[in-house]
């Protein structure tokens, strides 16, 4: 069920079994297996159905350290949360992003890859991909086209790999009919959380109030909270909610906000390729996002270039992914990024910085650029114009995302502004180290060394980064992660390895925020995983819980102590 908690009654109570802040990916999943197996849930989701400028303006913050963006285009505040402006990539982590490195500080998760594995199974059907294996060799053939080959890549140093393509799943508006469906399930639109109340010795969550910006109150009581907004929200939500503990939820070790991570990326070097080499889409990022030419059973894929995990453990490496980017006729011009803008736009993909009859403007202010380009990447022409357009690519550059490295002073912290709901703001800083300028150097030496001896191309390398300031066109991929890490340790995580908040007995934290290292892969895929295991342990307690109401017997609590059986839930007030 839908509900707009601006029609409900003021100060509406909600009574359920487990209460999920937020209506992203892990949100909705974990909301719809708790559908599937008949657990009362409510689900209080910020936005509507749709972007809003006022909701939009409660994401805006403060950056204080390496220059970056993170509010307008980044993040996406509506029904279906940032798949909003997902691009669909889908890849498990490596099974070495799990371990701890010893040239990595505050490496490795409390589990292996293997806990994983049965949840990125399912995690194929939440997110519709295709099989389940990520066989390059397997992939590539069943593709077979010629202007689709694998490279030689015959020193073992250098590897490729691929991911599969969501389609991409914008799981706002897929799985509106299922979630207005539900019987089991209540997600409150426009309902903004600006406390979450715990009992008197703040070892459990009594309730989480909410408002909407027309000033309608609502508050929810649950069994168990699940806090599923985001890598920064996640962070400042629990830090804001600061009456009872003033350091904020779960921060008794000051530990969140901290280790905060985007995945850095950067166009550098430029290739000349030979021939043979410059029609190849595999591994070009021009031809990644849903070109039909890169598609097998009926899903599309790219390939990647990584270094070998020997060759990262010999040069205490971080991981990173590389592809090329074709230069394009017209390329790094407004019409070219508009053009971009609007096959976006075909996909669902939002983007509140650019209107659609803006980038019509533009598009028409420069039809010489726009054409170009469209002949050399969207049409495919025929005859003699394909064959000028293809000699014509016959450069690229390096484009490559970095793992980063886990630092304690990258941090999300609470600005003195505040925003329409009186919620202090977010104050981000961003701070990249060494490791990662040693690790873009190295990879892409060891990478463009590669490709000059297989005969692929001649390899231009920029200035390395080493000893100098990040460049002006250093970017962030907008994948906030590790603010709420998991650790078996409350002196070095904010959950545990079930996502609970170490001195919380019922709080749980759903999403990238709980990793505690971030590979070089897109998250969602993991993230969709890991609220699928959550939704799998919090079933599982809620069903010993009404197993021993049943017989009398003292009830397990979330943080493993017992406790008496949890009263029912009471029905849902009027107005709601």
């Amino acid at each position: 069920m839908l509900i707009d908690a601006r029609q409900c009654t003021d100060a509406t109570v909600a009574d359920a079994t487990v209460c999920i802040i937020g209506a992203g990916a892990a949100g909705i999943t974990m909301a719809l297996e708790f559908e599937r197996q008949g657990i009362d849930t409510v689900v209080l989701e910020s936005g509507g159905t749709r972007p809003d400028e006022r909701t939009m303006d409660l994401y805006r913050g403060e950056n204080v350290g390496i220059p970056y963006e993170f509010g307008d285009g980044m993040r996406s505040r509506f029904l279906g949360g940032g798949s909003n402006c997902w691009g669909g990539w889908c890849r498990p982590l490596d099974p070495e992003d799990f371990e701890s490195r010893d040239w990595v500080p505050h490496s490795g998760w409390p589990f292996g890859a293997g806990e994983l594995a049965p949840y990125y199974d399912r995690a194929h059907d939440v997110l519709k991909l295709g099989p389940r294996n990520f066989d390059i060799e397997q992939w590539v053939r069943a593709i077979g086209r010629h202007d689709v080959r694998r490279m030689p890549l015959p020193s073992g140093n250098v590897l490729d790999g691929m991911s599969q393509f969501s389609l991409p799943m914008r799981f706002g508006k897929y799985y509106r009919r299922q979630l207005k469906r539900a019987r089991h399930l209540r997600v409150f639109l426009h309902a903004n959380v600006v406390d979450i109340e715990c009992d008197a010795d703040v070892r459990q969550v009594r309730s989480v109030h909410a408002r909407t910006l027309t000033g309608k109150r609502l508050s929810v009581r649950a069994r168990y909270v699940v806090l599923a907004c985001g890598g920064i929200e996640n962070a400042r939500v629990l830090l804001a909610c600061n009456r009872q503990r003033s350091a904020g939820l779960g921060n008794g070790q000051d530990l969140v906000g901290r280790f905060f991570m985007d995945h850095p990326r950067l166009l550098s070097g430029k290739l000349t390729l030979k021939e043979g080499w410059r029609r190849n889409k595999l591994y070009d990022a021009m031809y990644h996002y849903l070109n039909r030419d890169v598609r097998a059973f009926g899903t599309h894929m790219a390939a990647q270039l990584t270094l070998a995990h020997a060759v990262q453990r010999r040069e205490h490496l971080l991981n990173a992914r590389v592809w090329f980017a074709s230069i394009f006729p017209g390329e790094e011009t407004a019409a070219a990024e508009a053009l971009v803008r609007m096959k976006f736009r075909l996909h669902g993909k939002v983007d509140p910085l650019h209107s659609f009859f803006g980038d019509l403007a533009t598009i028409a202010g420069e039809p010489f650029n726009a054409m170009n380009f469209i002949a050399a990447r969207q049409l495919r022409p025929v005859g003699f114009l394909k064959e000028m357009h293809f000699q014509m690519i016959t450069q690229a550059r390096l484009q490559m995302i970095c793992e980063p490295q886990p630092d304690p002073d990258s941090r999300v912290m609470l600005a003195e502004a505040r925003d329409a709901l009186g919620m202090p703001r977010a104050r981000v800083n961003w701070r990249l180290g060494d490791a990662v300028k040693h690790t873009f150097d190295r990879t892409l030496a060891l990478v463009g060394q590669e490709l000059r001896d297989a005969g692929i191309a001649d390899v231009a390398l920029d200035e390395p980064l080493a000893g100098r300031e990040w460049p002006a066109q250093l970017e962030g991929t907008w994948h906030h992660m590790g603010t709420t890490r998991m650790h078996d340790s409350p002196r070095q995580g904010v959950v545990d390895r079930h996502c609970r908040v170490h001195d919380l007995g019922n709080l749980y934290v759903a999403g990238s925020s709980v990793f505690p290292t971030a590979g070089a892969n897109f998250p969602t895929f993991t993230l969709v995983a890991l609220a699928l295991r959550l939704a799998d342990h919090l079933a599982k307690l809620q069903a010993s819980a009404d197993a021993t109401a049943t017989t009398g017997a003292t009830a397990p609590r979330a943080d493993g102590v017992t406790s008496a059986p949890a009263p029912a839930p009471d029905a849902e007030t009027a107005g709601a």
